[in-house]
């Protein structure tokens, strides 16, 4: 079965784009240039993928965003016409897994919707391979691989699948540093990865702040400053 993704963007030309690309690759697209009509889909349709700009006429994306993930953990990735930081941190925070900058390749765009549908899928425990997974346990923090549940003393951590995905890499090499590159290659499996890309910056803030992890002195997610960020044994 088709994926269904839903596409978010008032500029309709771009919209338009992003349509057929996604439609040569066979999903199927749910496609609004208002976000009113946008969040109708969300609540009608059991979507797999939301492709969101965050300037639009009637509200934003980030409110977009931020209603997805009341009540759904699909992958969302959030389109900007601003090179800030601001509005990818902002995005991020909310729960987007990515963002892309316009303009952009309609054919990068496409691989970055590949590789979120792919970690997710298997974050939905989909793939038959998961079954063959364990149980990472580690003072107090346990990251169940088959049911992809994380608990941490006891309380479940309600966590975005790359946060989740960035906690396991951590936890399966505990004791070892992981670069930013490593971690975004490992989870994005692509290319597209620059030094001034946040990032993974961001979704380590927000673990952080899940798993009530001091900065200054962290019990678990430890950051080795210019190299990456580690998991002590």
């Amino acid at each position: 079965m088709a994926e269904k993704i839903l596409v978010v963007d008032d500029e309709r030309e771009i919209a338009d784009l992003i349509e057929l690309y996604l439609k040569n690759e066979n999903y199927t697209v749910f496609k609004y240039y208002t976000a009113n009509t946008a969040l109708e889909c969300i609540r009608t349709i059991e979507l797999d993928f939301a492709i969101l700009d965050i300037m639009l006429p009637d509200t934003d994306g980030l409110s977009i965003c931020q209603k997805i993930r009341e009540n759904h953990t699909y992958p969302i990735i959030m389109l900007t016409a601003k090179d800030t930081e601001t509005d990818k941190i902002t995005g991020l925070t909310l729960g987007a897994d990515d963002y892309i900058t316009k303009p952009f390749r309609p054919l990068e765009l496409v691989a970055r919707v590949k590789a979120q549908l792919r970690r997710y899928k298997k974050y939905s425990g989909s793939s038959a391979q998961i079954q063959n997974e364990n149980v990472i346990v580690h003072s107090g923090l346990v990251i169940d691989q088959n049911t992809h549940e994380c608990y941490l003393n006891e309380k479940p951590l309600a966590l975005t699948p790359t946060e989740f995905s960035i906690l396991r890499i951590l936890c399966e090499r505990k004791g070892n540093v992981v670069s930013s590159e490593k971690l975004f290659h490992e989870i994005w499996g692509d290319e597209y990865y620059t030094k001034n890309n946040n990032t993974i910056t961001v979704h380590i803030r927000h673990l952080r702040e899940k798993m009530n992890d001091a900065v200054d002195n962290p019990k678990y997610i430890k950051t080795v400053w210019g190299v990456g960020y580690k998991i002590e044994k």
